[in-house]
């Protein structure tokens, strides 16, 4: 297992500014995942640690040595790549072996190893194989095993799921993480997909034009967003943000929202902290499963109750997605679809106030 620390780290491309003066500390053993919208620069970091990209500015350390200026092959980092990139005239067996031999490693080491890692993924039936013959999430596991059978200090996966159906992305999710349990190692993941970041990582680094925006564990993005971007990529569906402003309410404050005669009361530890933006407007989010029916129990005081009509029900199955205006906005419940009854027009909602999200609207800043 090797740790990683990225200092200062910047990358240009021309006059693109792709990668900002990155800070990062990632310990061994950790399986950390790089997540952002397309272009923000989450691949780029990805290569840089590589060695596929030069750095144009700041330190990448695996275990204390500085590695900026070592070949890729002399870094002991084994990656695996969108597109697969195997050998199409070679062997499964042979695809995985390559790195191995190229190393010049013993012939029946290279027999143990990929013997080891092919039944550890599943695919010791398709040694003798092409790749033309196999599907994509066989063709994944075949890459991801040519990385694991070089024993390497760090593995990388540049989005090494996005070619791939929503079910065997699901599986490989799975995989993926039963691997790294397996083996121990540090593990580095880019993904743009919101859901792969909350269910693999121990901990997501949020990435937007080139910066780290937020970091920590899943909980901590999803329950703590320290700003309105972090609040809104994560979840699906997306946090509503509704205009609100601030009035007093008894001996604290509450909040009115926008265009709304809905007044919601705010418990005192939240109270406290709106007190200085009395008669501003600021934003709160609320996450859809954050809403719940007037009827269902809750603790005391958790709620506060709105009134709403509906505009659209989508049902999935296990959950019933209703859609409704607060003001000028569209906002999105995540309820029990068995409390949702045909041709409901009306709800009343409880709105869990304890775990809204307060913003700033000026800096974006959470409250």
């Amino acid at each position: 297992m090797a740790d990683l620390r990225i200092s200062g780290l910047h990358k240009y491309y021309g006059s693109m500014h792709a990668v900002k003066g990155i800070d990062l500390e990632i310990p061994s053993g950790e399986f950390t995942v790089l997540v952002g919208q397309s272009g923000c620069g989450k691949s780029t970091l990805l290569r840089t640690i590589a060695g596929l990209e030069e750095i144009d500015q700041g330190t990448v350390q695996i275990s204390g040595q500085t590695v900026n200026d070592l070949a890729p092959k002399d870094r002991d980092i084994a990656m695996v790549f969108q597109n697969y990139a195997l050998y199409p005239y070679m062997k499964i067996f042979d695809n995985i072996a390559f790195g191995l031999r190229a190393r010049k490693v013993e012939k029946t080491e290279i027999n143990k190893k990929v013997d080891h890692v092919s039944k550890m993924l599943s695919i010791d039936h398709l040694l003798d194989r092409y790749p033309r013959q196999l599907s994509g999430g066989q063709l994944q596991r075949v890459a991801i095993g040519r990385a694991i059978v070089r024993e390497a200090r760090i593995y990388l996966f540049d989005e090494p799921l996005s070619n791939l159906d929503a079910q065997l992305r699901d599986e490989m999710r799975g995989e993926i993480k039963r691997l790294h349990k397996e083996l121990g190692k540090t593990m580095i993941y880019v993904t743009h997909d919101q859901i792969e970041a909350m269910t693999m990582a121990d901990r997501i680094v949020l990435i937007r034009d080139g910066k780290i925006e937020q970091q920590g564990t899943p909980s901590d993005l999803y329950d703590r967003p320290k700003t309105k971007y972090v609040a809104g990529f994560l979840g699906s569906p997306s946090m509503n943000f509704i205009t609100a402003r601030v009035v007093t309410q008894g001996l604290g404050y509450g909040l009115i929202l926008e265009n709304t005669a809905a007044q919601l009361k705010m418990p005192e530890n939240v109270s406290q902290r709106i007190g200085e933006y009395l008669g501003s407007n600021i934003l709160i989010g609320i996450r859809p499963e954050h809403f719940s029916l007037n009827n269902e129990s809750k603790p005391e005081d958790s709620g506060t109750t709105i009134e709403v009509s509906i505009d659209l029900v989508q049902p999935t199955g296990a959950r019933t997605y209703v859609s409704f205006k607060i003001g000028q906005v569209t906002a999105v419940a995540e309820l029990n679809p068995r409390d949702i009854r045909q041709n409901e027009s009306n709800l009343t909602l409880n709105v869990d106030v304890n775990r809204c999200v307060l913003i700033n609207k000026d800096t974006e800043f959470s409250i």
